[in-house]
C-alpha cells in the first residue's frame, strides 16, 4: 500500500479560538474551517502542503452525541471533550480506500463502513471525502483513520493554492515532519503497524512516509506526544493538551 500518505492529525480543543490565537500568535496561520452539521463538530485548519492540522471541537452536542454513524473520531471527542484536549490521532490518506478496508479486514481489525463526509468552507464551496474508522487501540495507542478525498492530490493542490489556505507562513519556512508517539514497545507497534497497513519504509522505531515519519518512543504514557515541524527558528508552543516543536536545521 505504497499509496498511503499522512494526511492529518486531529486535536481536541473547546474553543477554536484558541489554537488560531496560538498559531497566529507565533506566525503560523491557522483559520476557522467549518462545520461537519451531520456529525455534530466544527474545526479550524493549519495546512503546511496538503498536510495539516485539524482542531477539532463539538458545535453541537446534543447532535455529536445520538449520531448513527460509527465515526470513532466524533465519538472520541463527545467522550474526550471538554475534561481531555489533546492530540488524538493521524489520519491516513489513500487513493482506494475499498481495498485499504479490505486490507485491515483480512487482519481481523475492526473497521468502520466507509462513510461519506463533507463541510463547505468559509466560501462557500463543498468540501467532500469518504473516510473510515477503526475501532480499538494498539497496546493503547489508537489506530488511525484513513480518507479518500474526492479529487486528486494535484486537483486538491492547486483549489487550495488559489483559496489561500496553502501559502508562506508568517514564520517563514515551516514544513511539517514528524509525528512522536509513545508506546509501551516501540518495535512491535512499527512491525504491527507495517503489517496491517502495508508501510514500505520502516526502521525499529520510526515509519517512512515520504519525505514525513511517524517516530514512536517507549514509555507508559502512551498517545500522539507531539508534532515536529523543519523551520528557520528554534521554538515550542504548548496548548490545550498539545505539543507543537519547531526545529532549525
Amino acid at each position: 500500500m505504497s499509496n498511503i500518505k499522512w494526511d492529518h492529525t486531529v486535536h481536541y480543543v473547546n474553543d477554536l479560538n484558541e489554537p488560531e490565537k496560538q498559531f497566529n500568535d507565533a506566525g503560523i496561520k491557522a483559520f476557522f474551517g467549518g462545520s461537519h452539521t451531520q456529525w455534530g463538530t466544527n474545526n479550524s485548519l493549519s495546512y503546511f502542503g496538503l498536510t495539516y492540522i485539524e482542531f477539532l471541537a463539538i458545535e453541537d452536542r446534543e447532535k455529536a452525541s445520538t449520531i448513527e454513524e460509527p465515526n470513532q473520531v466524533i465519538k472520541d471527542a463527545v467522550s474526550q471533550l471538554p475534561d481531555h484536549e489533546g492530540l488524538s490521532r493521524v489520519a491516513l490518506r489513500t487513493d482506494n480506500i475499498e481495498a485499504l478496508r479490505e486490507r485491515l479486514a483480512a487482519h481481523n481489525i475492526e473497521v468502520s463502513p466507509v462513510m461519506p463526509g463533507k463541510r463547505y468552507n468559509t466560501k462557500g464551496q463543498l468540501i467532500e471525502w469518504e473516510m473510515m474508522t477503526i475501532s480499538g487501540d494498539f497496546e493503547g495507542l489508537p489506530y488511525p483513520f484513513i480518507l479518500e478525498w474526492k479529487g486528486t492530490d494535484e486537483e486538491r493542490e492547486q483549489q487550495l493554492k488559489e483559496n489561500g489556505v496553502i501559502s508562506e507562513h508568517p514564520v517563514g519556512r515551516l514544513e511539517l515532519k514528524e509525528a512522536v508517539f509513545q508506546v509501551r514497545d516501540p518495535e512491535n507497534t512499527v512491525k504491527h503497524w507495517q503489517e496491517i497497513f502495508g508501510f514500505e519504509h520502516v526502521s525499529e522505531q520510526a515509519i517512512q512516509l515520504e519525505d514525513k515519519q511517524f517516530t514512536f518512543k517507549k514509555s507508559e504514557n502512551v498517545g500522539l506526544h507531539e508534532l515536529v515541524f523543519l523551520a528557520d527558528v528554534n521554538q515550542s508552543i504548548e496548548f490545550s493538551g498539545g505539543e507543537y516543536r519547531l526545529v532549525n536545521k
